[in-house]
């Protein structure tokens, strides 16, 4: 393990530039929550998985419900007979039970279910015209997603005993609507007419979150967390054929313009928006969901560059929403809410994170090396940790999905390595890093900032009874072997994190280290672990 950290070592201190921090807003989202999105091997063995994931400190895991995988007859042009969508009964039992047991699962183990109600409709519940093999993505009914939403808004509800049980299945209290509706793979088309210019997937998803609030309040959720967006960063240059930029996608959503203003007559009707100026004074009335939701959901995957900056050639139009130009999210969406009248700023929540390394994969466009995804991570949690209204860091995902060969080593969707452990379980540094984030925005100097998470602190204070967990920052000198503790500092009890100065005595290597209190039931006592190493000059 500690040689993995002296590899890395160098390459965390030649990142940790001052021009890291230098957009980041006063404050700090001190309530910031960590999601993990643990992927396949949740569903295949979710006590092993879930107690990893308590191991590494995720206080949510996200998971993604597939509607055409609990639907009955997914595969047929016809609704089965009969069929009562809100009944959650009425879905076959054996389709609910992988995702009962994950969230029985995850209660035992006291994390939280960020339960994002996907697409992928059934074929029933798309047009006559839609293909086979559409995905369950074209032009899905609202109301039968309505139904669909009710009835797992009630099998999640808390009180609900399925047939054979003798007590309820826990209550879901996160919820989000939908998954990347700006990917022609989420949701299609994308958009119409000539050359697919005019937009389309917003005003439809704009129906599918009216119908999921609607939904998830009628079934005691009103008062939850519900997320909305859930959007990837970025677009395609040329039409909306396959991919839409997130910030047309919210202005079309929100149905104004690039002036920010309501859309009328011709361009409002094509755009599934009010046509008169009377009709949009209703628009803000008529979609709560829009102007309540708790938060928006975004994919802020810097790709393949450093978390501070936008790299990616179409994003020069200022229409992106990754991490490094997260201020294109935000001012779309605070100007549509003041084009009628709401002076609401939504939070956003980061709720897909993580870089592809080689290995698993080759080297190549949109693939790091496994210790510079190490360190960009904590880069990019420090950001988000410093900006107030950044409410979620997210990691996607636990493990490598499978094992690249030459046949799917360039599909990213059979093999989107961003995992914190390989294929084979072998983790990665980035699994360390995750574990204890540490970063140093200045690495010259005697007096620093220190930033980092005991991630897993949380769980070991509440197997403790409450006991404060603390984090050693410990430095070794230029050409010594022994690490000495600076200084110790008490973590945040809610989230593991801490921020802090430290006066260093000149040049040398900085790490963090946790150990796991004796009363936590998961670990012998005295287990310690550590950090990533950053190089400092004094």
């Amino acid at each position: 393990m500690m040689s993995t950290f002296r590899r890395i070592s160098a390459l965390v201190a030649a990142l940790a530039l001052p021009l890291a921090v230098a957009a980041a807003p006063a404050g700090a989202s001190t309530k910031q929550i960590s999601i993990i999105e643990p992927g396949s091997q949740l569903e295949s063995n979710p006590v092993a998985t879930l107690q990893t994931l308590r191991l590494l400190g995720a206080q949510e895991i996200r998971l993604v419900l597939h509607w055409n995988q609990i639907a009955p007859d997914a595969n047929s042009r016809s609704e089965p007979h009969g069929f009562s969508g809100s009944n959650p009964a009425a879905y076959p039992a054996a389709s609910w039970a992988p995702w009962d047991a994950i969230i029985e699962d995850a209660k035992a183990a006291d994390i939280g279910v960020d339960l994002d109600l996907d697409g992928r409709a059934p074929l029933w519940a798309m047009p006559r015209s839609a293909p086979v093999d559409a995905q369950g993505s074209q032009n899905p009914s609202a109301s039968d997603y309505e139904a669909f939403v009710q009835a797992v808004g009630k099998r999640y509800s808390g009180t609900y005993t399925p047939s054979g049980a003798s007590t309820p299945l826990p209550k879901v209290t996160f919820w989000s609507v939908w998954n990347e509706p700006n990917y022609q793979s989420s949701l299609e088309p994308q958009g119409s007419g000539h050359n697919n210019v005019n937009p389309v997937s917003p005003g439809v998803y704009r129906g599918l979150v009216a119908a999921a609030w609607k939904a998830l309040g009628a079934t005691g959720h009103g008062h939850n967390t519900i997320l909305i967006g859930e959007l990837a960063p970025r677009g395609y240059p040329h039409d909306f054929k396959g991919y839409m930029f997130p910030v047309l996608f919210v202005r079309s959503l929100y149905c104004v313009g690039s002036n920010y203003r309501p859309l009328s007559g011709s361009t409002a009707r094509s755009q599934s928006c009010p046509v008169t100026a009377s009709a949009s004074r209703r628009f803000r009335s008529q979609n709560p969901g829009l102007f309540s939701a708790t938060g928006f959901a975004a994919h802020l995957y810097s790709n393949y560059s450093a978390p501070n900056k936008e790299a990616y050639y179409t994003c020069k139009s200022g229409l992106c929403a990754s991490l490094g130009d997260i201020g294109n999210l935000f001012g779309a969406l605070d100007r549509s809410q003041r084009a009628y009248g709401s002076s609401r700023k939504l939070p956003v929540y980061d709720t897909e994170y993580g870089y592809q390394t080689a290995p698993p994969r080759k080297p190549g466009y949109g693939i790091v090396s496994q210790a510079t995804a190490a360190a960009y991570l904590n880069w990019a949690e420090y950001i988000s940790y410093k900006n107030p209204r950044i409410l979620s860091y997210d990691q996607y995902l636990l493990d490598d999905p499978e094992q690249p060969t030459a046949a799917n080593d360039n599909g990213n969707a059979n093999n989107y390595a961003s995992g914190l452990e390989s294929w084979n379980g072998h983790p990665k540094p980035a699994y360390y890093a995750f574990r204890l984030p540490l970063y140093l925005p200045h690495t010259r100097g005697h007096n620093l900032e220190v930033w980092g998470c005991a991630r897993p602190a949380p769980f070991a204070s509440l197997d403790t009874g409450g006991d404060p967990q603390t984090v050693k920052i410990q430095f070794e000198p230029s050409g010594s072997n022994t690490f000495t503790t600076l200084k110790t500092v008490t973590v945040a009890p809610a989230t593991g994190y801490f921020d802090t100065h430290v006066s260093f005595p000149g040049n040398g290597t900085v790490r963090l280290t946790y150990t796991y209190p004796a009363g936590d039931t998961m670990l012998p006592a005295g287990y310690t672990i550590y950090s990533q190493h950053v190089s400092i000059t004094g």
